[in-house]
């Protein structure tokens, strides 16, 4: 028996394209609305694609007409690198090779473990002296030179990384039968969440260092990077105690009867199976970690946006502020997009799994 949702074979091209478009009063709407769009956006794509200029002998030349795109070429290392010594840029070009280097070995579950994790740590430890120097023969580049596309990715790897046991430990608290495990956990996650992003890095910016001892300090860099750990923790840690509750309590006491020890229990039997059912808000939460580091240069800290607004700042280059914060977007996209299709990618890993 044919399909009745499948159109007749008789029927001509034009008229199945007629009745997919305006078959019924929603079609037809939905079909107005879109052309509406498109044609709102005809100027757009006039003013960034026909009419931009692509290179230019002299700034003045994107005085007229549309896009300037020639700017960014211009300023790409300023975009890329923030204030970094450009006789050193090569080492924040190669910090940012390792890391997506890292990102790709990483990609399959199979080489999860301790091993991928002491690579990880190693990894970072490279790549901060690289950035950081003073060994080896490299100069010193103190922090508050530090900017663009590697501060970016530093800050959100390593306060995801970070964040991510603590966000285990709050999420075991809370859901703790110590009165004294559960409060401090509920009392963290609670005041963290209720807390803008921006507050939380005023204050670890500004009152980190009043409370500790005089001899120390954290330079601003790593005042930022807790302050985003310990953000992205408490909410991390709402999302693993929803995957913990998906869990049907035989397993914990299955695993009891069999006298597994408690933390053996949880890292590979409760934790793995919670943390399959909240893939999608995990990758909500990481995507909104790597927005959420454009936010850092409100405390000073050169990201990569930081560096687009300084770029656009020059005067000799005729208010190209558009393009570049378009350029930041577009990377921005770009890295969560690639986030986004490996989550699905993981997702249907495991839904695979489960049908066998």
């Amino acid at each position: 028996m044919a399909n009745a949702a499948t159109p007749p074979s008789g029927e001509k091209p034009v008229a199945r394209l007629v009745k997919l478009l305006f078959g019924d009063p929603l079609a037809a709407a939905l079909t107005l609305l879109s052309a509406v769009l498109i044609l709102a956006l005809l100027p757009l794509v006039q003013w960034a694609f026909v009419d931009a200029h692509w290179t230019v002998a002299a700034p003045e030349d994107c005085r007229a007409g549309g896009a300037c795109w020639a700017f960014i070429g211009a300023k790409l290392r300023l975009i890329l690198f923030g204030l970094y010594p450009p006789q050193s840029q090569w080492r924040a070009l190669t910090v940012i090779a390792l890391l997506l280097t890292l990102v790709l070995l990483s990609l399959s579950p199979r080489v999860w473990g301790a091993r991928l994790l002491g690579i990880w740590t190693l990894g970072l430890v490279v790549m901060l002296l690289l950035m950081r120097g003073g060994l080896f023969g490299l100069n010193y580049v103190p922090t508050s030179k530090w900017g663009g596309l590697p501060v970016t990715l530093l800050l959100a790897v390593i306060s995801l990384g970070l964040a991510f046991p603590f966000a285990v430990l709050l999420a075991l608290g809370r859901r703790s039968k110590l009165p004294v495990a559960r409060g401090v956990s509920v009392f963290l996650i609670e005041v963290v969440r209720g807390l803008p992003l921006v507050g939380l890095l005023f204050v670890a910016a500004i009152l980190l260092p009043l409370f500790l001892p005089p001899d120390w300090t954290i330079d601003k860099l790593g005042r930022t990077v807790a302050a985003l750990t310990i953000f992205a923790a408490a909410y991390l840690a709402e999302v693993i105690r929803g995957g913990l509750q998906g869990l049907p309590s035989g397993q914990i006491e299955a695993s009891q009867a069999l006298g597994i020890p408690y933390w053996r229990m949880v890292w590979h039997i409760i934790l793995p199976q919670a943390v399959q059912k909240v893939i999608p808000p995990l990758t909500n939460t990481a995507i909104v970690m790597v927005k959420n580091t454009s936010l850092v240069l409100i405390v000073g800290v050169f990201d990569m946006l930081s560096a687009a607004r300084s770029a656009a700042t020059d005067p000799m280059w005729p208010a190209p502020s558009k393009e570049a914060y378009l350029f930041v977007a577009l990377i921005y996209f770009v890295i969560c997009f690639a986030i986004a299709r490996y989550s699905r990618h993981l997702e249907m890993g495991v839904k695979a799994r489960n049908r066998t």
